[in-house]
């Protein structure tokens, strides 16, 4: 879970939900008032649990599976992707942005 920078406090899994589903990437500490940032580690960190939701797809192409099983696989992995979530989210107190230029000296 993440914990403020300003104030130490650890956000719990429903605040880090509810901080991090808004497209305004700054979030306000719940217990400070402070402006914070998810990291930019923490944002590669979170894409990568993207491709397990897609995981039914794949299986799919090998297998042939009825659609009510694909389609409950399907909500249990975005179960577990929403679960796991919160516990990959840090934050910072400064905005990162990604450096595709790095500075070549």
């Amino acid at each position: 879970m993440p914990t403020c920078e300003n104030c130490n406090n650890k956000w719990s899994w429903k605040q880090t939900i509810k901080k991090t589903t808004t497209l305004n990437p700054e979030m306000t500490c719940p217990y400070c008032g402070e402006k914070q940032y998810q990291t930019q580690k923490s944002k590669t960190k979170a894409a990568f649990l993207t491709p397990i939701i897609y995981l039914p797809l794949f299986t799919l192409i090998f297998f042939d599976i009825p659609g009510v099983n694909l389609f409950t696989l399907f909500l249990v992995l975005i179960i577990i992707v929403i679960f796991l979530y919160p516990f990959l989210v840090e934050i910072s107190s400064k905005e990162e942005y990604i450096n595709f230029f790095k500075d070549k000296q």
